[in-house]
């Protein structure tokens, strides 16, 4: 179990945050941003700067996934934070007031993977359905998100893009229009189609998670996840249109796509 927190602002914009009780309603999408990874492809700056106070264009990296729920339609969002900087995050972006969200936080102490954080937001995801997007995730515009988001009432729904570099990612084998499995990081892939971060489950998820086995690498793989669902045919697909700008930011190289991204299309 985890413990969540709001922040409660007061003078001297400082927060005290109070642990609560989470009711849900069955049906409502919530939001979870993961954020809690150490930034490895960005050392040595993640020695002393958590990754998502990294400023891409005008905005720090994690206002970017937050948008993107909050285009979406959702606005009950809970933020899993870890590492260095995690006063600093809080404190920004406080109550979520400021942005026309809600905020909710969980703490991640270590790390276990991307399904393992996932897990950690449970309680806050109560009876819900859920929006998951890797806080590194920068979408350019929603485009058919919303939709998906909009008619999404069971299983899991992924989000795919082409690309030229698809062994860095989980790579999706698809025939017929139909996602028929995923493999992480293949040294060859079967083909050019790339899950991003943003991934839409209902609640059984967090039954899924406990049942997990650690990857080679001693984690939770949120790839194992999706080949759950795939296998148990519950997994639907969408291929973002071409002008659809979508990039992870967790390295030098995909920051610079993403800035110059921006300043082509005047979006700094």
């Amino acid at each position: 179990m985890s413990t969540l927190f709001v922040p409660t602002l007061q003078k001297r914009k400082t927060f005290k945050y109070f642990p609560i009780r989470i009711i849900i309603m069955k049906g409502i999408i919530r939001g979870i941003i993961l954020a809690g990874g150490s930034g490895s492809r960005l050392l040595p700056v993640t020695k002393i700067f958590n990754k998502h106070v990294i400023p891409i264009g005008r905005k720090l990296m994690l206002e970017y996934p937050l948008q993107t729920l909050k285009d979406s339609g959702i606005t009950d969002i809970c933020i899993a934070l870890g590492g260095n900087n995690t006063g600093d995050l809080l404190e920004y972006f406080g109550d979520g007031s400021d942005f026309g969200v809600h905020l909710t936080y969980v703490y991640q102490s270590r790390a276990g993977g991307i399904a393992y954080a996932l897990g950690l937001c449970e309680d806050f995801a109560g009876g819900s359905n859920v929006a998951v997007i890797l806080g590194d995730n920068v979408f350019g515009n929603n485009g058919s998100i919303d939709a998906a988001v909009k008619n999404f009432e069971s299983g899991g729904h992924i989000f795919i893009v082409k690309s030229d570099t698809p062994e860095k990612f989980g790579v999706a084998e698809i025939e017929n229009g139909k996602v028929l499995c995923i493999e992480e990081k293949p040294k060859i892939p079967k083909s050019n189609h790339i899950v991003t971060g943003l991934y839409l489950y209902d609640n059984s998820v967090f039954g899924v998670v406990p049942n997990l086995k650690p990857s080679g690498r001693g984690e939770l793989e949120i790839t194992d996840v999706n080949n759950y669902y795939i296998d148990k045919g519950k997994m639907k697909s969408t291929i973002l249109d071409q002008g659809i700008f979508w990039s992870d930011a967790g390295s030098f190289e995909t920051i610079h796509t993403c800035q110059r991204w921006m300043w082509l299309n005047d979006v700094m």
